[in-house]
């Protein structure tokens, strides 16, 4: 009896060239596991100075839960904005609002309103109208613009996130917001309230500080943000180059177009880098202020000062990557963690779309959701990247599975080695199934062509919980005094 060729090869192998999956261990699904390990509480005096924000139920969401937040900064010093945007071609009014006041001020601004529960998308003038309606309504209730802002006058950004297709019940959001700029908090708790006023189906509020050294000063930054579905963020700044909503306000003092510049360096390596479901939204929004509170004089910094500009920046992508990484570990039905690290590779940008490629493939997700060490279809999505062809060589990719931290055997398992499967497959099959079944995976490839270029995505495994969520379209419903009709989310 001839034995086929498929047959002949290790079992870890014959995964590695089939184009089925096992059947997952509980075929009906197994239950997402609890993530609030994730949150984190922090003291009065690890937030940036300067800033103040206030959360409430306005009757947006129907459960009662905060659906309307500002942040504004109190600081006598111009703080400066940035923001980087979906390229979506349907872009929601609160992004348009957004980017013509950024446009129009030279990047300042007093500070932000964000709702959550209608995403204010696909609406049309009446969209539009609500949105700047929102805006104003923050702005005018504030006191005078300090004159040391200078003549031009800041106003207040705007981000929405929830059902498109759905008019704000802009008179509720308007008649809050003036008692919310009256009854602003610096507190801890208040920073807590504002992370859950972003929530839509996101099981956890996402709220990180960060403190750091700069030119001799302690700075320090606080960001939220928002998301479990719809993500596949693709954000450039404002000015043309589930919703992701997020922010990071900051008392640093830097000039506008250096912040600008910086958090499009991090939004690149963090927002930019994580996908759920490979869905774009038409709200997609990070926002950047730095009030200038933490640092003595009126001076700022700029591009010019190299080491300083670029310590800002290196810190801001840092803290946007632990931001980033916060909306993957709440993916919508998410069990796993997945990171997928690219090396060797000619360029960034060739080592980012390989590590896109894979950390989007559906059968690599639904791969790591079933605990199948099915190594070809990460082959797969290297294989059909989006790179100028010739740009891979298969006989020089490699690909390894690295333990999880706490893993007590920490070497890692090498899978394919240019281009050849590992001898040691068969041996270390139980090995390879102890790796896959941790809440952290992370797929290592070399591209094998040097030194090289780097660069990671972070994903989520795909399961049944995320097809049930989505199957719903009820489940968001966008005012307590409306019905649903059928629409779709952000």
């Amino acid at each position: 009896m001839t034995t086929s060729p498929a047959r002949a090869l290790p079992t870890l192998a014959r995964r590695a060239f089939s184009t089925t999956a096992a059947v997952a261990k509980g075929s009906g699904g197994k239950p997402t596991p609890n993530k609030d390990h994730h949150i984190v509480q922090y003291n009065d005096d690890d937030f940036p100075r300067g800033f103040g924000v206030a959360a409430t139920h306005c009757g947006i969401k129907k459960n009662g839960a905060l659906d309307l937040g500002v942040l504004v900064s109190v600081s006598e010093r111009p703080t400066a904005a940035a923001a980087c945007t979906t390229r979506n071609a349907f872009k929601a009014a609160p992004v348009t609002v957004t980017t013509e006041l950024l446009a129009s001020t030279d990047g300042r601004a007093r500070g932000f309103v964000v709702n959550s529960g209608c995403a204010n998308a696909v609406t049309g003038s009446q969209g539009l109208d609500n949105a700047w309606a929102m805006s104003k309504s923050l702005t005018n209730a504030l006191a005078p613009q300090p004159e040391t802002w200078g003549k031009e006058k800041a106003g207040s950004l705007v981000m929405s996130t929830g059902v498109i297709g759905q008019q704000l019940p802009i008179e509720k959001i308007t008649s809050a917001v003036p008692k919310l700029a009256g009854n602003l908090g610096l507190d801890s708790k208040s920073w807590m309230d504002l992370a859950r006023a972003f929530m839509t189906t996101d099981t956890f509020p996402k709220l990180r500080c960060r403190s750091f050294n700069l030119a001799g000063q302690t700075i320090r930054m606080v960001g939220i943000d928002k998301g479990a579905g719809m993500i596949a963020p693709n954000m450039g700044p404002a000015v043309p180059h589930a919703t992701l909503l997020g922010v990071i306000a900051t008392d640093a003092a830097i000039a506008p177009s250096a912040l600008q510049s910086a958090l499009n360096y991090a939004v690149d390596r963090s927002f930019n880098s994580i996908t759920v479901d490979g869905d774009m939204s038409t709200n997609d929004t990070i926002l950047a202020l730095a009030n200038g509170m933490g640092t003595p004089g009126n001076s700022e910094i700029h591009e010019g000062m190299v080491a300083e500009y670029e310590l800002f920046r290196n810190e801001l992508t840092s803290f946007a990557q632990d931001l980033a990484k916060l909306v993957v570990h709440d993916g919508e039905g998410a069990t796993k963690f997945v990171t997928v690290h690219v090396h060797g590779a000619p360029s960034y940008d060739v080592a980012k779309t390989v590590a896109s490629s894979v950390a989007n493939s559906n059968l690599v997700k639904t791969a790591m959701y079933g605990e199948d060490a099915n190594w070809g279809r990460i082959l797969c999505a290297v294989g059909y990247s989006s790179v100028p062809e010739g740009t891979i060589d298969p006989h020089k990719v490699s690909v390894s599975m690295i333990p999880a931290k706490d893993d007590p055997v920490q070497t890692p398992m090498v899978l394919l080695k240019d281009g050849e499967p590992d001898a040691n497959l068969e041996a270390n099959e139980d090995r390879a199934t102890n790796l896959i079944q941790s809440e952290n995976v992370t797929i290592d490839i070399d591209l094998g062509q040097g030194k090289g270029e780097a660069a990671t995505y972070w994903t989520c495994d795909l399961s049944h919980d995320y097809v049930t969520i989505n199957g719903d379209v009820s489940f968001v419903p966008p005012f307590a005094d409306q019905k649903l009709t059928p629409q779709y989310r952000t």
